[in-house]
């Protein structure tokens, strides 16, 4: 499997993580595990019929897909004539380019885009992410972020912060954080914030030396046990803390 991200045009660095695109070869026919992130993707298959969302969803050639923001983990099975290409939004920037329905009817989702808003096939085999830059800037309507001081709360405090300090933080109400989040995201601030904590932990784990105990990473990111973490992890996952 070869895999590779691009860093979007700056003027769309703001909205846009990063393109990426996904290949399988000849040698290894695997599923390929995702994590939660916080964003919602748009996807485009290039290759032969593709199998995700854990075996529930097909995803066809010359087909755009939206993917929502993620709650748990979500499996695709690479075969050796896959080839997706897409691109990662920064978390509550979807509104900024489509006008589609509240962000958590998405939630854990993939799903078929009507033909207007789906990238065209023909055009997108010459220079994909030449292509991505010019289709992303001709249709930006706004370039105004709601919930960019929220998001900003939440990731400078590895997701270790209260719903409740966040709503005094940025004035506003909890009811109307929730909302806001749930319209603009697809994730409650609590589940967002839960993932943020959990990236952050998974982020040490991974770059931890061996004699770093898990009860000493799990006081660092704010849960309360090693227990606690294990099962974050899990849930995330699929996998145990081992194993990652």
């Amino acid at each position: 499997m070869k895999y590779h991200k691009v860093k979007p045009y700056k003027e769309l660095e703001p909205f846009i993580h990063f393109y990426w695109e996904l290949r399988g070869n000849e040698l290894e026919r695997q599923w390929e595990r995702v994590f939660p992130d916080g964003c919602a993707g748009i996807v485009m298959n290039l290759g032969d019929t593709c199998l995700t969302d854990n075996g529930s969803i097909l995803m066809e050639f010359g087909k755009t897909y939206i993917v929502g923001a993620m709650t748990t983990f979500k499996d695709s099975f690479i075969d050796t004539d896959t080839h997706l290409i897409g691109v990662c939004l920064k978390p509550a920037t979807f509104d900024n380019f489509y006008s589609y329905a509240s962000q958590n009817e998405l939630t854990n989702d993939t799903i078929e885009f009507e033909k207007s808003n789906s990238f065209n096939v023909d055009k997108i085999f010459d220079n994909p992410f030449n292509y991505f830059d010019h289709f992303f800037s001709e249709r930006i309507k706004s370039k105004n972020k709601p919930l960019q001081s929220v998001i900003n709360d939440i990731h400078s405090t590895n997701g270790q912060i209260s719903i409740s300090e966040l709503s005094k933080r940025n004035f506003t109400t909890v009811r109307q954080l929730e909302r806001n989040f749930k319209k603009l995201i697809g994730l409650s601030p609590k589940e967002y914030s839960s993932i943020i904590r959990f990236q952050n932990a998974l982020s040490i784990i991974k770059n931890s030396n061996q004699k770093r105990s898990l009860l000493d990473i799990a006081f660092e990111c704010g849960y309360y046990d090693h227990s606690h973490l294990s099962n974050e992890i899990k849930r995330n996952t699929g996998l145990s803390p081992s194993l990652l």
